[in-house]
């Protein structure tokens, strides 16, 4: 008999979404700026803060390439952490932490100290990093999460050309007699207000279960990595003794024993950071040398060509920091003409290495004792579009010719090289110059010519990877409809969340290697 009081049944609806969504995307931005714009301003501080301190010129390298290989080691396990701890908890611990090496580093009485609260600035901020796409994810609707995730775009971007004008103009204005400090005192009142406000508006989450550390993987890259760079920074001012090559081989055997523990650890069940099938991959180990070149010809370059402004032509560190400006300007005219060419798929990349090679080597006869911001706009504004245009098509071209349930890891894998890259341009890059310092012009003119020499291997290493991007497979990152972001969008928030872009994801469930990926990302 039927029960006429029993309603029907419907179709349980969908939960709420977070109520305090947008404010909380307001405080996830302002984490990521704080951490973007720290992360360049010793490229114009630099010298500034070397002149105080003391110590060799290695000091100069030290302060960004601490940060580079601390974020690159926390990056390995910062997006599990927050799964295992929840992701609310790792932001705010993240964020105390990087606000404390923030004042470590504006207290710092010598180079050790400096370096050694950069690397916590770096480690913290791979703590704060991952966790916000995750949370974006968790508190938008489908509808909503478009419109969130493209906010970031230009927030990141105007970062990026704004972090360094903001730090050669607080070091040249000297407020209150702090000189370069202030660059990382301004990170108090922001850093506390952020705590405040994640406290009050991030949703509190909850662990996920059976999410395990690969603690021992991280370790073996980390401890490589240190290896290769420590010689590179420092052999210069050693006069290169027998035991820098020896570091430096020692590196190659720490990356095998990484490859191996990796290799072992997917065979026993395990979660490794990186699928070892990955590297049977053309395609990802072709990715991988270009990645690395690139990145490292981007970062050193950046760095001597602000050395030689500040060092070479007097330029006071704002003035150098505005002369970089159409550097940025050009990355981004490059990104926006990848939307349009990107069917072309490797040509993209090849032409722009050719593109961004010319930009180099047109700033050789620039940079000479009369240059100025109108002198050297125009080949920076080069060098910039070849620099998009390399990067735009980048990570869409690597992960065509990886399996779909592969590209996750593999996304991660390429995204974390760009801290490695990084911190070997800054290592190589600036031994060639500083080692050519005494020289005047001949210092910047070494640097440059190696930085073309880099960009021919970029686009030599291209020749590797897959000639069209994958119609419809790879989707570095996609909506809920499966919707390709925007290019410019898509390099930005990989930039500013790289772990969350799958390094260390777990292990497809049995039988779903053949399925389409929906979501690359694993937010």
């Amino acid at each position: 008999m039927t029960d006429f009081l029993t309603p029907p049944a419907t179709p349980s609806a969908a939960p709420a979404p977070y109520r305090r969504r947008w404010p909380a995307l307001a405080v996830i931005l302002a984490g990521s700026v704080m951490e973007m714009l720290d992360s360049t301003v010793t490229s114009i501080a630099g010298p500034t803060i070397r002149a105080e301190l003391g110590g060799g010129t290695s000091l100069i390298q030290w302060l960004g390439v601490a940060y580079a290989l601390a974020m690159t080691a926390g990056l390995l396990v910062g997006g599990r952490l927050g799964d295992i701890a929840g992701r609310k908890r790792m932001f705010l611990i993240g964020a105390g932490g990087f606000v404390a090496g923030s004042l470590l580093c504006a207290i710092a009485t010598g180079p050790e100290t400096a370096i050694a609260a950069r690397a916590m600035q770096g480690l913290f901020g791979a703590c704060m990093i991952p966790q916000g796409l995750g949370m974006l994810k968790e508190m938008f609707p489908p509808r909503e999460l478009q419109a969130a995730f493209g906010a970031m775009g230009p927030v990141m971007g105007l970062s990026a050309v704004g972090g360094p004008t903001l730090a050669g103009w607080l070091v040249d204005a000297d407020l209150l007699g702090t000189g370069w400090r202030m660059i990382f005192l301004i990170n108090l009142p922001i850093g506390l207000a952020l705590l405040i406000a994640a406290i009050a508006f991030l949703p509190p989450g909850r662990p996920a279960p059976g999410v395990r550390l690969d603690l021992p993987g991280a370790l073996l890259a980390s401890c490589g990595a240190l290896l290769l760079v420590f010689p590179l920074v420092q052999g210069r001012e050693y006069g290169w003794p027998a035991w820098t090559f020896a570091m430096m081989a020692a590196s190659v055997a720490v990356f095998t024993a990484f490859g191996w523990h990796e290799v072992r650890k997917s065979r026993s069940g395990g979660d490794p950071l990186i699928m070892p099938s990955l590297f049977r991959k053309r395609a990802f180990l072709g990715g991988m040398a270009t990645g690395t070149i690139y990145f490292a010809a981007f970062s050193g370059f950046g760095l001597v060509f602000n050395l030689h402004l500040q060092l070479g032509l007097g330029f006071s560190p704002l003035r150098a920091a505005v002369a970089g400006i159409p550097l940025s300007v050009g990355m981004g005219v490059g990104m926006g003409v990848v939307q349009a060419v990107m069917r072309h798929g490797r040509k993209v990349l090849h032409a722009g290495a050719v593109t961004m090679t010319a930009g180099v080597l047109g700033l050789v006869p620039a940079l000479d004792s009369q240059a100025g911001f109108w002198q050297l706009a125009p080949a920076l504004l080069i060098t910039g579009i070849g620099a998009g245009l390399i990067m735009g098509p980048y990570f869409d071209i690597v992960l065509a010719g990886v399996d779909p349930h592969e590209t996750g890891s593999a996304s991660g894998t390429l995204t974390t090289l760009q801290q490695v890259g990084g911190a070997l341009g800054t290592a190589v890059l600036g031994t060639v110059f500083f080692s050519g310092l005494s020289e005047g012009p001949a210092a910047i003119s070494d640097a440059l010519w190696t930085v073309a020499a880099m960009i021919a291997l970029t686009f030599l290493a291209g020749f590797l990877l897959p000639r069209h991007v994958r119609q419809g497979g790879t989707r570095l990152l996609t909506d809920r409809r499966g919707r390709m972001r925007r290019t410019s969008d898509r390099f930005w928030l990989i930039c500013a969340n790289p772990s969350r872009a799958g390094v260390g994801q777990r292990r497809p469930p049995p039988g779903s290697e053949g399925r389409p990926a929906r979501d690359i990302m694993p937010l």
